[in-house]
């Protein structure tokens, strides 16, 4: 009986103790998201940056479109420069001039003077540029700008010599282009036609640019089944030409 009243007064003490106890809530608890792998909700998506990309694109789009833009004005600006200045440009009436005009002509527009003036760049006027340079070479006192001379009609010579050479081989070529073209483009039979031509040695460079040429007129001209016509021919050029 004592026995049984002991452990009721202890029970009743414990359940006393676990009653009376209070279970506080820390005060600074804070929940903290160390890693997310798994979202199927697509709740806490990845920051959005298409918007700022598609922006950056179209900024160097447009600057880029701008440069091309002033790139392009500036090639028209030197074109309409370059023309401005040859139409300016008073045509000699002498040989004697004609080496003066040559001397003032700019490294980049020998070529361009050079094919207009080729009429005029005959044996009389070599024959004068070749005596002047005789006088030249051996006088007795030279003093310093007839050296500076010598050197200047010497290298005007060369110049001309090679670019009137280098011009009238173009010009062969290109009468022989045309003729062959002309071939080409009247054939019954084009594959047969190419590899005489081969044979020959016909097909060359000079042959491309002027189909090119034609290609870029049909196209200008809005004759496009020629123009598509020439470039199937130009594919079957380029298995067989030489340059």
């Amino acid at each position: 009986m004592a026995t049984s009243l002991t452990l009721k007064l202890t029970t009743a003490s414990t359940l006393s103790r676990f009653h009376s106890t209070k279970f506080t809530k820390p005060r600074n608890l804070t929940t903290k998201i160390r890693c997310i792998g798994w979202d199927p909700e697509g709740i806490l998506r990845a920051p959005q940056t298409g918007h700022i990309a598609k922006q950056e694109f179209k900024r160097r789009l447009e600057k880029d479109a701008e440069a091309k833009e002033a790139f392009e004005r500036h090639v028209r600006e030197e074109k309409e420069h370059r023309r401005a200045l040859r139409e300016s440009r008073v045509i000699p009436d002498t040989a004697a001039e004609l080496v003066e005009y040559f001397l003032d002509t700019e490294a980049q527009e020998i070529e361009f003077e050079i094919a207009r003036m080729r009429p005029r760049l005959n044996e009389e006027f070599f024959l004068h540029l070749k005596g002047e340079l005789g006088k030249l070479r051996f006088a007795v006192s030279k003093t310093q700008e007839m050296e500076d001379r010598l050197i200047e009609l010497e290298a005007l010579q060369k110049a001309l010599q090679e670019g009137t050479e280098a011009y009238d081989k173009m010009q062969d070529e290109l009468v022989n282009a045309r003729k062959n073209l002309m071939k080409i483009l009247t054939s019954d039979n084009v594959k047969t036609t190419l590899l005489e031509m081969v044979e020959q040695n016909e097909l060359n460079r000079s042959l491309l640019t002027l189909l090119d040429e034609n290609i870029a007129n049909a196209y200008h001209a809005n004759q496009k089944q020629a123009a598509e016509y020439m470039e199937k021919l130009r594919g079957a050029m380029l298995k067989y030409i030489t340059v």
